[in-house]
């Protein structure tokens, strides 16, 4: 059954680790980096082991004792989506994850953590066995879509099955999915929790922002309109639906400047490529900006007049998408996913079909021609944001996490009379 988490008192400092097998700054890895910044010190003590070295060591240290074990390297660089029969490791990586699995769990008893927390998929399974290993409760922090638009059949199929073997909780970053992690519901009945009793408990815990003051928004007349995209370049993130609608919404509004942030990770190179020669392709190469990568999101969003999420797969969460919002900036997002749980279609933004590139031109220009509406959407988003997902509120309910996690284990411990 799905908890609802909320923030109670602590009584001791919970020794956690924290595992992801990348320190590349994705997604995940900007949310753990926020998640370990703002847990009560009083309440966890954090420490965090990554299967790879790169810019999130930086961001970590020196405030969080942050340690670097390098994963087999046919592990850590092969991409998720690319993941063939052979599930996450091939047979000749065996042993080495095997021994690195070992020294794991021997680390987490060596420095006595009361449990683990591991951060994807990867490190859901050597660190979940790790733990296991080492007698600790393990939490998986899932914030991929376990699905087959998203990965292999053979890897959801495993990956759903060891969801129900493996964690003592899971905590999902959207209920969209929690829904594809365990597709039957919850809980089933005559079999325990999640199908198995091992398996306790699950939660939805959104990824939180820092809200920082808010500048003016919304469009405004004779002046430059800037509409920036800001996210990996991937297929799947749609940098090539955004710049197809940008030709549309160029004719319309020759003041409109687009501006795409962000660079490939993982291997998306040739796609660069595509998606850097559309814009002279499509006639609005003096209308298009590409920053590359940005570390500095915050002052990015401050200088758009909106925001646009173009992803043509099911975003798990969409922390973009908030990070606007906070900004008080006016979205324009693809309904699918998590997306729909952040954004109130017509209130905080527009919702459009995904892959749709007329629809996300349509709704563009509804925002940049209505510069009064885009003033009070970002101002209704700023407000959701504050009240739904702040860094705070989430930091506080993954607390609430560990603490169930641990009475429940002290109370199946405890010797009955």
């Amino acid at each position: 059954m799905e908890s609802t988490i909320r923030p109670t008192d602590v009584t001791s400092a919970i020794r956690v680790l924290f595992f992801d097998h990348t320190a590349a700054l994705g997604g995940g890895e900007i949310a753990l980096l926020n998640l370990v910044r703002f847990l009560n010190p009083q309440a966890v003590t954090p420490l965090v082991l990554l299967g790879a070295d790169g810019p999130l060591v930086k961001q970590l240290r020196p405030k969080i004792d942050t340690y670097i074990w390098p994963l087999p390297s046919g592990v850590a660089d092969r991409k998720k989506d690319t993941l063939g029969i052979t599930t996450l490791f091939r047979i000749r990586e065996i042993f080495g994850v095997l021994a690195y699995v070992w020294r794991l769990a021997k680390f987490i008893r060596r420095h006595d953590i009361d449990l683990v927390h591991t951060n994807s998929l990867k490190a859901d399974i050597i660190g979940g066995i790790a733990g296991r290993l080492a007698l600790r409760p393990v939490i998986w922090h899932v914030r991929d879509r376990i699905d087959e638009d998203y990965l292999p059949r053979p890897v959801v199929r495993i990956f759903r099955l060891l969801c129900r073997v493996i964690p003592n909780y899971v905590v999902a970053n959207s209920a969209a999915t929690l829904r594809t992690i365990l597709p039957g519901g919850a809980e089933s009945p005559g079999s325990g929790v999640l199908g198995v009793a091992r398996v306790s408990r699950t939660a939805v815990v959104h990824d939180g922002t820092i809200v920082a003051p808010a500048q003016d928004v919304g469009a405004k007349n004779n002046e430059l309109v800037h509409i920036g995209l800001i996210g990996r370049i991937s297929p799947w993130k749609g940098q090539h639906i955004f710049l197809r609608a940008a030709a549309h919404v160029s004719k319309r509004f020759p003041n409109a400047r687009f501006v795409i942030v962000g660079a490939p990770l993982f291997g998306e190179e040739e796609y660069e490529q595509v998606v850097r020669n559309l814009p002279s392709q499509l006639g609005i190469e003096t209308v298009v900006e590409f920053t590359g990568f940005r570390s500095d999101i915050e002052q990015v969003i401050s200088g758009f007049d909106l925001v646009v999420h173009a992803s043509v797969t099911g975003e798990p969460f969409g922390q973009v998408i908030v990070e606007g919002m906070a900004a008080g900036k006016p979205v324009v997002a693809t309904n699918g996913g998590g997306v729909p749980e952040i954004v109130q279609d017509g209130s905080t933004g527009i919702l459009v079909p995904m892959g749709d590139v007329q629809a996300m031109a349509d709704a563009i220009c509804e925002i940049v021609a209505n510069p009064v509406r885009a003033r009070g959407m970002g101002i209704m988003g700023r407000q959701r944001v504050e009240n739904h997902f702040t860094v705070e509120l989430t930091a506080a309910k993954v607390e609430a996490v560990y603490r169930e996690v641990l009475r429940r284990k002290g109370e199946r411990l405890r010797p009955t009379s």
